[in-house]
C-alpha cells in the first residue's frame, strides 16, 4: 500500500466558550476514490476546511470541485474555510500566490488563511477508526 491508500481520521473534542465540540477530521488528500465516503458526512457536517498545497497548484485547481460537492451534499449553512498549507516553504517552491487564494476565497465568500507551521490535533494513544483510516504522513501529529 501507498501513502495514499489511506484516509487520516481524527476525532477530538473541545471545549469553546464553554461549550463541548465534537471535531472529526477527515484527510482525504484530495483523493478522487474518497469522494463517495466524504459525501455521506457532509450532511452533518457543521464546518468544513478546503486545504490546498500552496506548492502544487492542482491541489488548489481542484478545491473548485471539491466546494461544487460540498454544494451538492452539505447544508446551505455549512461554514467553510479556505486554508493554503506549506506556505512556510521556501518561496521559490511557491506555485500558488496568497493573492490568488485569497481571490478564490472572496469568490465563494467564505474566509482564507495560510498555515505557516504544523498544528497537533490529537491527543497521544489516540486511536483512528478501525478499518477505515491508518496514519498516512506526519500532518496533524500522527
Amino acid at each position: 500500500m501507498t501513502k495514499g491508500d489511506f484516509i487520516d481520521f481524527k476525532i477530538r473534542t473541545i471545549e469553546l466558550d464553554g461549550k463541548r465540540i465534537k471535531l472529526q477530521i477527515w484527510d482525504t488528500a484530495g483523493q478522487e476514490r474518497f469522494r463517495t465516503i466524504t459525501t455521506a458526512y457532509y450532511r452533518g457536517a457543521m464546518g468544513i476546511l478546503l486545504v490546498y498545497d500552496v506548492t502544487d497548484e492542482s491541489s488548489f485547481n481542484n478545491i473548485r470541485n471539491w466546494i461544487r460537492n460540498i454544494e451538492q451534499h452539505a447544508s446551505d449553512n455549512v461554514n467553510k474555510i479556505l486554508v493554503g498549507n506549506k506556505a512556510d516553504m521556501d518561496e521559490s517552491k511557491r506555485a500558488v500566490p496568497t493573492a490568488k487564494g485569497q481571490a478564490l476565497a472572496d469568490e465563494y465568500g467564505i474566509k482564507f488563511f495560510e498555515t505557516d507551521k504544523t498544528i497537533k490535533i490529537n491527543k497521544p494513544d489516540q486511536a483512528t477508526a478501525e478499518g477505515t483510516a491508518a496514519p498516512r504522513s506526519a500532518c496533524c501529529g500522527s
